[in-house]
C-alpha cells in the first residue's frame, strides 16, 4: 500500500504542477500578474513570495489552481494595474493561458511515450504461435500454458502461424485440444486446453459477440528504435490516446459504456502502485496515459473546469461581449456541482470494486 501510495503522489503531482505550470508560463509572458501559485486547494500548509507570486502548498492534494489579478471579475484591479490584469487581456492571450495548462498534460504524455520508446524499444506483434501472456482463470491457465511457450501442433496439425493458431482454437466449439508445446526451456509437451465460450469485447467493453477462447495474448517482439522513430512513436500514442479518451465519454453518454467502469483516486492510487512494482517503463507509460486523461477531461465544457472557460470565450467571441457576471456565476455553480457530484461516484465505484474484490 505504501508503494502505491507514493507512486500515485509522485505521478498525480507531477502532473497537477506540469498542468499548473502551464497556466502560470503562458500567464506571465502574456503579461498578466499571477498572484499565488497552488499545489492543492484549501488551507495553505507551506507558503513562500517571490516577486508578486505567492507560492503554496494547500491541505487537500486533489489539484491545484494559478491565480491571477482581474481573474473574478468582480475583483476591483487597480487603475495602475489594470494592463496585468486576467480580465483586460485581448481573448487570444485569456484563450492560450486557459489552453496551457491541458496543452501542458498532452506534451507531458507526448514526452514520457516517447522516453518509453527511446529507452525500452517498440513492440511488434509476432506472427509466429507463440503465447505473449496467459490470464489468469482461464483454460490455458488451467492446463498449465505459460508466456514463452510456443504451440507446434494442435491435434496433431502443425500449426505455423498465430493467425492458425487463433483460428483453431475459435473453431474448436469447446471440444478438448490437444497442444504441442515447446516450452520456454526447450522442452517439448504435450498439453490437453478445452476452450470456453466468452463474449469478446471492444476496446471500450462493449461485447460483440460471443466465441470460443483459451486466454492468450500474442507474443510482441520489442526492437530497439532510433530516437527521431522515438518522437514519431510518441506522437501517434498521444494521438490515440487522445482519441480513445474522447471516444470514450462519447461512448458512456450514449449508454453504450457503463458509468460504473469509471475509476477515481482510489483506483488510481491502487493502479500506480501496480505499474510501479512492474517497473520504470509501465510506470512512465502510466505517466502518459493519465496525462492524457486530465488534459483531454480538462478541455470537456463543464464550467470549473478549463473547458468551461473556453465555453465562455466562444459566447464571447459570438456576442462580442463576455457573458453577464450572474450568469457565469450560475454556471460556475452547476458545473462544482457536477464536479463533486462525478468526485463522489468515482469513489464509490472505487470503494465497491475494492468490496467485491
Amino acid at each position: 500500500m505504501g508503494t502505491s501510495v507514493l507512486a500515485a503522489i509522485i505521478v498525480l503531482g507531477l502532473l497537477i504542477f506540469l498542468h499548473e505550470l502551464g497556466h502560470f508560463a503562458v500567464a506571465k509572458w502574456s503579461g498578466v500578474m499571477v498572484t499565488r501559485f497552488s499545489l492543492g486547494f484549501g488551507p495553505r500548509l507551506f507558503t513562500w513570495r517571490r516577486g508578486d507570486t505567492e507560492y503554496a502548498i494547500s491541505a487537500v492534494p486533489l489539484g491545484g489552481y494559478v491565480k491571477m489579478l482581474g481573474e473574478d471579475p468582480e475583483e476591483e484591479v487597480p487603475a495602475y494595474e489594470a494592463r496585468r490584469a486576467f480580465s483586460q487581456q485581448p481573448l487570444r492571450k485569456r484563450l492560450a493561458i486557459v489552453v496551457a495548462g491541458p496543452g501542458m498534460n498532452l506534451i507531458t504524455a507526448f514526452v514520457a511515450f516517447t522516453l518509453v520508446f527511446a529507452i525500452y524499444g517498440a513492440g511488434s506483434p509476432s506472427d509466429a504461435p507463440k503465447i505473449g501472456g496467459v490470464m489468469d482463470g482461464m483454460a490455458a491457465a488451467k492446463a498449465g500454458l505459460a508466456r514463452g511457450d510456443s504451440v507446434l501442433a494442435i491435434d496433431g496439425k502443425e500449426i505455423a502461424t498465430w493467425e492458425q493458431l487463433s483460428d483453431t482454437v475459435r473453431a474448436s466449439g469447446g471440444v478438448p485440444l490437444h497442444f504441442q508445446v515447446r516450452r520456454a526451456s526447450g522442452a517439448v509437451e504435450e498439453v490437453v486446453v478445452t476452450s470456453e465460450e466468452r463474449p469478446e469485447r471492444t476496446p471500450f467493453g462493449e461485447e460483440i459477440g460471443k466465441a470460443y477462447l483459451i486466454g492468450i495474448e500474442r507474443f510482441v517482439e520489442i526492437e530497439p528504435v532510433s530516437l527521431l522513430s522515438a518522437i514519431g512513436l510518441g506522437a501517434y500514442q498521444t494521438y490515440f490516446w487522445v482519441k480513445m479518451t474522447l471516444l470514450s465519454v462519447v461512448k458512456i453518454f450514449q449508454g453504450h459504456v457503463s458509468a460504473r467502469d469509471l475509476g477515481g483516486p482510489i483506483l488510481i492510487v491502487r493502479a500506480a502502485g501496480q505499474q510501479a512494482q512492474l517497473g520504470l517503463e509501465y510506470l512512465i507509460r502510466f505517466l502518459g496515459l493519465i496525462s492524457v486523461n486530465l488534459g483531454v477531461l480538462n478541455l470537456l465544457p463543464i464550467p470549473v473546469l478549463d473547458g468551461g472557460h473556453l465555453l465562455f470565450f466562444g459566447f464571447e467571441a459570438v456576442r462580442g461581449r463576455p457573458l453577464a457576471i450572474r450568469h457565469r456565476e450560475m454556471a460556475q455553480q452547476v458545473g462544482l456541482f457536477l464536479l463533486l457530484a462525478l468526485m463522489v461516484f468515482v469513489v464509490y465505484n472505487d470503494i465497491s470494486r475494492i468490496v467485491a474484490g
